[in-house]
């Protein structure tokens, strides 16, 4: 089993760089349907619906998806799911509907749960708990390029067209290039054919199984409303998609830091230290911050909190993983 960085990287190039063509989509797809939404008269309530519809189908896809990738394969699941979450993509443009856009987020973040256990497992699978926080950083880092780059392309189009919605599917299709052609094979233990049970997986890990869920509501909670609060505090297209690229880009930076720290010291006093910091940057920016305050101030605020919780998914990860044993990546 490769140790160092050096000897797994260049195994896992096509796996990254078809990640990150599915992350650019995603993330220019989540901030541009609840700008479009907003735009389209939905309410708060069924913009934060179609929102969470995603990550309703993430857990529905993180509890399915293993049986299928051990089924037929890494590289055929990652195509398989890229190309339906293209084409559901596509059905936000055909339909304006509240109630269609829930369905078709659902099963894009069904698709993309299994997306991230194609890349995850095959990530933890190659590499030690000696480099595992690293290798998980360089891979969220990965995502966070790529999600600047999904933000910075919404003022590419108007919100209102169809010409980002065909972005986004592009992108997410282009991702199955480097990956069906990449020689590279994927370790034979990553995936087991069990489904995971998450009361046995609180067994294992419970500080890792609360951590994660609440990472999920806070980072699901910024992508999906940022822009609209960014939107209400009277930023225009392009300054929401600098706002949104500013927190992404926060994350970025402490990103690699942060993994490297969880790998000499408790991941969990790293993971208690960011939400801590987290927290008490996000009440400074909503109660302490004047409507009237200039947008590069926004900026610098919500890349602090980016830069302390967005990383925090990773170490979270890595700490669960290594809990677990290899079959349960």
């Amino acid at each position: 089993m490769p140790t160092s960085m050096r000897s797994v990287l260049p195994t896992l190039f096509a796996l990254l760089l078809g990640y990150a063509l599915i992350q650019v989509g995603n993330t220019l797809q989540g901030t541009l349907l609840s700008v479009r939404g907003s735009l389209e008269q939905f309410t708060p309530t069924e913009i934060g619906t179609v929102a969470a519809a995603f990550w309703v189908g993430i857990v529905l896809g993180s509890l399915w998806a293993g049986r299928v990738i051990h089924q037929v394969g890494h590289t055929r699941t990652f195509a398989a799911l890229a190309a339906v979450a293209s084409s559901a993509a596509l059905l936000h443009l055909l339909v304006i509907s509240p109630a269609v856009w829930v369905a078709a987020r659902a099963v894009t973040g069904f698709c993309f749960a299994g997306l991230f256990i194609v890349v995850e497992s095959w990530l933890n699978a190659s590499v030690t708990a000696q480099t595992r926080g690293q290798t998980l950083s360089l891979y969220s880092m990965t995502g966070l390029v790529a999600g600047i780059g999904g933000q910075m392309l919404l003022p590419a189009g108007d919100p209102q067209g169809f010409r980002l919605f065909c972005f986004v599917a592009i992108l997410i299709t282009l991702s199955l290039v480097p990956t069906a052609l990449s020689r590279a094979t994927a370790p034979a233990h990553a995936v087991s054919d069990t489904r995971i049970s998450l009361m046995q997986l609180y067994r294992q890990s419970p500080f890792g199984v609360v951590a994660a869920v609440l990472c999920g509501i806070t980072t699901s909670s910024f992508f999906a409303l940022g822009p609209i609060w960014a939107q209400e505090r009277g930023l225009d297209t392009t300054e929401i998609a600098l706002f949104m690229t500013c927190g992404t880009l926060g994350g970025f930076v402490t990103t690699w830091p942060l993994g490297w720290l969880s790998d000499r010291m408790d991941r969990r006093h790293v993971i208690m230290g960011t939400a801590a910091m987290a927290a008490s940057i996000l009440l400074v920016l909503i109660h302490a911050v004047p409507l009237t305050v200039p947008a590069w101030l926004l900026f610098i605020y919500v890349a602090i909190f980016g830069g302390s919780v967005i990383p925090t998914y990773s170490i979270v990860t890595a700490h669960v993983n290594d809990m677990v044993k290899p079959g349960e990546f």
